[in-house]
């Protein structure tokens, strides 16, 4: 199908793109974040607004939505003639460097901050409370439990962004018609990061009402991952589900590794997982996250809006993305996934 190869070498080139603008292959140390990225020819001296990114750690989809932020204001500044100073630093997961990534652009009165992820963003609205500096955050599960913003659709203060709230059901569905049979499910994330807990709670009671049992494996740190991929295995997952969890999308190939010489298919919550070795979902494309976030911000800085009265934005279109390889890996067809305009085939 040409609109499948065309789809996957489009994603493939975004990939390359974010992995280039966010940190490349070798991350920085965590005691020592840095990486700083002007937009257009603006320096910070003579920049009209000075923009500061904190991403919370390097994995696929963070570097996917950072680079889309960059490139989105690149081309919204060039179009408005305004020159962007735009700071990036990467927190490595690390709680106290993320801190002092925060504070540092409070103490250099940055006009902007924008949040990747939801420990990044709850650290930099303690940083700014009371400063009037804005934040607009992204791919924030749930903000409200987050305690970011009082409402999705009237946020209150001086914080708003884009959330990658999933439909679990939508991709519980991709599972079931892949198998219909499904009688227990894995379920694998970081106890210790509230999105990926809101999500498997709203998980858990769609599968008691479909009948399927679930097993769990949390982790820490992604170096725990491959042994919770084996428990889930060895207790007899005949799938497994990872929601867009940051500790294990830093190990998704171990993961993917694991699952497939087992022969268990993995459903993940981004399309960027399933590109890191997951077999299909049909949850948050990141590029538009990213680009849906810098737009927001620079209507706070160029057009003065107001981000308390600023919706946060969530993006979930249904789009299927499946991974050929992985499929093939496992004996699967991905055309079973096609929900009938077809899919984005990655490898």
């Amino acid at each position: 199908m040409k609109l499948k190869k065309m789809l996957c070498t489009a994603a493939a080139a975004l990939l390359a793109l974010a992995l280039a603008a966010c940190g490349g292959a070798t991350p920085p140390p965590a005691a020592a974040p840095s990486g700083a990225a002007s937009v257009g020819s603006a320096g910070s001296a003579d920049a009209d607004f000075t923009i500061g990114i904190v991403q919370y750690t390097q994995h696929s989809s963070l570097d996917e939505i950072c680079a889309a932020v960059q490139n989105e204001l690149e081309v919204l500044a060039a179009t408005a003639d305004v020159k962007l100073n735009v700071i990036v630093k990467n927190g490595q997961g690390d709680a106290p460097t993320i801190n002092d990534i925060c504070s540092l652009f409070v103490a250099d009165k940055v006009d902007l901050i924008i949040p990747i992820a939801t420990p990044a963003a709850t650290s930099a609205a303690a940083a700014t409370q009371g400063t009037g500096i804005p934040l607009v955050f992204s791919a924030v599960t749930d903000p409200v439990e987050a305690q970011l913003v009082e409402s999705m659709e009237a946020p209150g203060g001086s914080v708003t962004g884009t959330s990658d709230y999933i439909d679990t059901s939508l991709i519980l569905k991709l599972a079931t018609t892949q198998n219909p049979e499904l009688k227990k499910l894995g379920l694998i994330y970081n106890l210790g990061e509230p999105n990926s807990v809101a999500t498997i709670a709203k998980t858990k009671p769609i599968l008691e009402e479909q009948g399927i049992a679930y097993v769990e494996s949390t982790v820490t740190t992604p170096g725990e991952v491959q042994m919770a991929a084996q428990k889930l295995i060895s207790e007899g997952a005949e799938a497994i589900f990872v929601p867009i969890d940051n500790t294990v999308a830093s190990a998704m190939s171990v993961l993917a590794d694991e699952a497939i010489k087992a022969g268990v298919p993995v459903y993940t919550a981004a399309d960027s997982m399933v590109r890191d070795g997951g077999l299909a979902t049909t949850g948050v494309n990141y590029t538009r996250l990213g680009e849906l976030t810098a737009q927001m911000a620079f209507k706070v800085l160029y057009e003065k809006a107001d981000p308390a009265s600023m919706a946060v934005q969530v993006l979930n279109d249904g789009i299927v993305t499946v991974n050929t390889t992985t499929a093939e890996a496992l004996g699967i067809d991905p055309d079973v996934f096609d929900p009938g305009e077809g899919y984005v085939a990655v490898e």
